[in-house]
């Protein structure tokens, strides 16, 4: 009876033996499973942290002033369509707006993604960081309040040849600027879009002085 009851307890004990066995097994695979994933998430960090080094202040400086060089291109392009006497001309304008707002939208996001300050259409274009071309008064290109002005009021084929040679002279500015990002930035993305931009607007600078009757 006695050895019965012995036999017993001892049967107890080794279940209980197991079953702590178990129990401990779980909670190391448990912090197994929670180190490995740990290890698996620092390439992703690492892989952020290198694309934020990515650029450097020619990248930002390009973006800062790009922006609001294409919206001083687009508010001329705008008038266009209701201005213009040349469907040629309405066209061209078309082809600016289709063009540069999509790379507006990219430069603010490459903005935010530096933690750099994003330009709105009423920055002051001599206060932007960088700006400071020999000889311009803010950013190569650009144009004044009054010829702004002048555009707005202008209608048919004067407005068509005061818009030509505007813009003319703005692209010329914007292909300066992409110039120096394409020396002297570092971002791929960036270079790659300034030297999109030198492609681009130079041939439309050709087609308008085409239009004005230059050679």
């Amino acid at each position: 009876m006695f050895l019965s009851r012995t036999l017993t307890r001892r049967a107890g004990l080794a279940a209980a033996t197991a079953t702590a066995a178990l129990v401990l097994a779980a909670c190391g695979g448990g912090s197994d499973s929670s180190s490995h994933s740990g290890h698996d998430s620092a390439p992703a960090s690492a892989s952020a942290d290198a694309n934020a080094a990515a650029h450097n202040a020619e990248d930002v400086s390009f973006a800062q002033g790009m922006i609001p060089h294409h919206q001083q291109a687009l508010e001329m392009a705008g008038l266009a369509a209701g201005r213009a006497s040349s469907a040629q001309v309405k066209d061209l304008a078309s082809r600016i707006e289709k063009a540069q707002n999509p790379e507006i939208a990219t430069m603010t996001g490459w903005l935010k993604s530096w933690n750099a300050d994003v330009p709105t259409s009423g920055s002051s274009m001599e206060s932007m960081p960088g700006m400071d071309h020999s000889g311009h008064s803010g950013m190569p290109g650009m144009m004044a309040a009054k010829d702004m002005a002048a555009l707005k009021k202008a209608t048919g084929k004067d407005f068509d040849t005061m818009f030509l040679t505007m813009m003319v002279e703005h692209h010329k500015g914007a292909v300066e600027m992409a110039t120096t990002e394409k020396s002297k930035g570092k971002y791929g993305p960036a270079t790659g879009m300034a030297d999109d931009i030198i492609t681009a607007q130079n041939a439309e600078i050709t087609e308008m002085n085409k239009l004005l009757g230059k050679s």
